[in-house]
């Protein structure tokens, strides 16, 4: 018996007669219906995901240099990993404080990522650490409520930070050009705002989900 089935018996121990009873009965089974189709959306959602991590790893960075607006704008899209971690931020900036800084700090990072990757900045092992944004980021997302009092909102701008720094070295090796890395920011910061689009129950759905796909390209990398 599930926590959900035990608040359905509380409620029906708890009232005795009269109308009260009927109405806490029904608002326990309510809960324990939600919880259950929240359970079954959320794994529906890990498996679409791991799914597409599985089968999409490859196209996360082709290894060409693109150039013009419209590359640019296309680039995001082009791979899962930076596309998830797009929606990550999204959704985690909308349950921190002081989350709406959260955006432009990742677009900042990450277009100084960028810049030192076109000056020939490189790093080691950058397929696994970008795999790693995603899981750390989905998790965030995942855990923000519960981490609201333990994360200062420095420390996930740090983060956050971080993350996009690392993205941003991997795609300023793909693009060259003013012109398109306007258009690949353009899109990143219209991909962070539709992850901040969701409720509060869908956001931590969306968050855990991210995080499993994350752990599935880190599986797929290493």
């Amino acid at each position: 018996m599930n926590i959900n089935d035990h608040a359905v018996r509380r409620a029906g121990d708890a009232c005795n007669e009269g109308p009260a009873c009927a109405v806490a009965t029904e608002q326990a089974a309510r809960m324990a219906r939600a919880g259950r189709c929240a359970r079954r959306r959320l794994g529906a959602a890990c498996a679409m995901l791991a799914g597409l991590a599985v089968s999409l790893p490859a196209a996360a960075h082709p290894g060409h240099a693109d150039s013009g607006f419209g590359a640019g704008l296309l680039h995001p899209f082009t791979g899962l990993d930076h596309l998830l971690a797009l929606l990550a931020v999204g959704l985690w900036s909308r349950q921190v404080r002081h989350g709406a800084v959260l955006v432009p700090a990742f677009l900042i990072m990450m277009a100084l990522g960028a810049a030192c990757a076109s000056a020939g900045f490189a790093l080691p092992a950058l397929e696994t650490s970008i795999a790693a944004t995603v899981l750390l980021l989905g998790g965030l997302a995942a855990c923000a409520p519960s981490l609201q009092r333990r994360l200062p909102p420095q420390l996930a701008i740090v983060v956050a930070g971080g993350c996009a720094f690392l993205h941003g070295v991997a795609h300023g090796q793909e693009l060259s050009g003013m012109a398109s890395g306007a258009g690949f920011l353009l899109a990143s910061a219209l991909l962070m705002g539709l992850g901040a689009l969701p409720g509060a129950r869908l956001r931590r759905m969306a968050g855990a989900a991210i995080g499993a796909a994350g752990l599935c390209l880190l599986a797929g990398v290493v």
